[in-house]
């Protein structure tokens, strides 16, 4: 019972430091080119931006979790772009993939929403409130639209933060993708995540080894909903899949959308990323290609 709690600690701070204070420590540390050019960023309003992410085969919605804004906004564009294109799928950082039998049971109305809370383990595995999603999931209900569970189980998470991939077991395997997919080799992630794993690392927690367990750990996270996204894709012409994440796996497409990249190999293939902010943010000054779009709240 004495190591039960490194790991849970370990897998909180991940879960904060990307979700949360991500943005709050970053330097020039993004040397991607941006996907939009930023004066184009600048200059559309919310319709301007709305039009170009009707045009994408992926969008992102990168929220901080604790942010009503954010999320009365990620419903916004949802519901927009849903009157363009009633074939959406809505991705979900805030399932685990062996969950997914339960939002099914619930969208075909074989379980209410008390039932699914339940059932997904949600206050156990995600905990922020549960009316931030709500909204999202009755509409994806009302409109029968799919919603992919796309986050790795936490057990998972917390065991490669404390013992590393080499340590999972097949069954342990089975939610997630090959560990030949497990790509830790981008130079500008790695150093975005030790900044922040530096900064806020607990006491005893900063050694090189923890730090690759658990960036390890990060970009397994990534590499699970990326595969769950660039799948349903595949096997699901013509939709569009709206993913709601936090913005610790979006930005500079460091996360989820280069590994959805590699597994697609189309050069015709689509994706957009969006930033919420207020007026009081300044996302945009923390270098360019950290977005394609900010939505002003």
């Amino acid at each position: 019972m004495t190591n039960n709690k490194q790991p849970t600690t370990i897998t909180k701070f991940c879960a904060l430091s990307l979700g949360v204070f991500c943005l709050c420590s970053f330097p020039a540390c993004a040397q991607t080119n941006p996907t939009v050019p930023q004066q184009e960023q600048q200059q559309l309003n919310q319709q301007g931006i709305l039009e170009e992410l009707a045009k994408a085969d992926v969008v992102y919605l990168g929220e901080t979790h604790d942010s009503e804004l954010d999320h009365e906004a990620q419903l916004e564009i949802l519901q927009a772009l849903y009157q363009d294109n009633q074939k959406i799928a809505l991705g979900m950082e805030m399932f685990q993939r062996p969950f997914q039998e339960k939002i099914d049971q619930y969208l075909a109305g074989e379980i209410t929403e008390a039932e699914l809370i339940e059932q997904t383990e949600y206050e156990q595995r995600w905990g922020f409130p549960w009316e931030y999603y709500a909204p999202l999931l009755r509409f994806a209900k009302a409109n029968k639209l799919p919603v992919l569970a796309l986050n790795t189980p936490s057990e998972i998470t917390r065991k490669v933060a404390r013992q590393g991939l080499a340590s999972l077991t097949t069954a342990e395997q089975q939610y997630i993708p090959p560990l030949s997919e497990i790509h830790t080799d981008n130079v500008g992630y790695r150093k975005m995540v030790q900044e922040v794993y530096q900064a806020h690392a607990h006491a005893g927690h900063g050694n090189s080894d923890g730090f690759e367990r658990f960036f390890t750990a990060q970009v397994l996270w990534d590499e699970t909903m990326a595969q769950k996204i660039a799948q349903f894709y595949q096997d699901n012409s013509g939709y569009q899949v709206v993913v709601i994440a936090g913005r610790g796996h979006i930005v500079y497409g460091y996360g989820i959308p280069s590994r959805v990249s590699r597994r697609i190999e189309d050069e015709e293939f689509v994706q957009r990323s969006v930033l919420f902010r207020s007026v009081a943010d300044e996302l945009s000054d923390v270098g360019e290609g950290i977005a394609d779009y900010f939505w002003e709240h």
